[in-house]
């Protein structure tokens, strides 16, 4: 299973984003899907789960996923508003499975920069 992530960009401070994340097949047995960022020289951080509900920046971020029946891919968002310059970072989806282990996509980034 590859996971893309896209929507990064440029943006100035105060704009807005949303990254999706598309994997290549539907998955079965997800236990959680978030986001997670990397800003330079520092840790990969968490930034949001969907299922146990977990957000980094409550006020400004928000996770969802695409729920429609009969859809043959996973697709998960976040929407990011009020962009800091301290947002700066390369964003990362995850998905964890009970059975299949986790699936990392290969990150997007985000420069929040006037």
């Amino acid at each position: 299973v590859q996971l893309q992530a896209s929507g990064g960009g440029l943006v100035q401070p105060g704009g807005s984003l949303r990254l999706s994340c598309v994997t290549s097949k539907r998955i079965s047995g997800i236990k959680d899907m978030g986001w997670y960022r990397q800003a330079p020289g520092k840790q990969r951080e968490l930034v949001a789960t969907l299922n146990s509900g977990y957000s980094r920046m409550k006020d400004r971020f928000t996770i969802s996923r695409d729920t429609a029946g009969g859809r043959v891919q996973e697709t998960m968002y976040l929407q990011m508003n009020n962009l800091k310059p301290e947002d700066t970072a390369v964003y990362y989806c995850k998905i964890d499975t009970y059975l299949s282990g986790d699936y990392w996509g290969q990150g997007t980034l985000v420069t929040v920069s006037s």
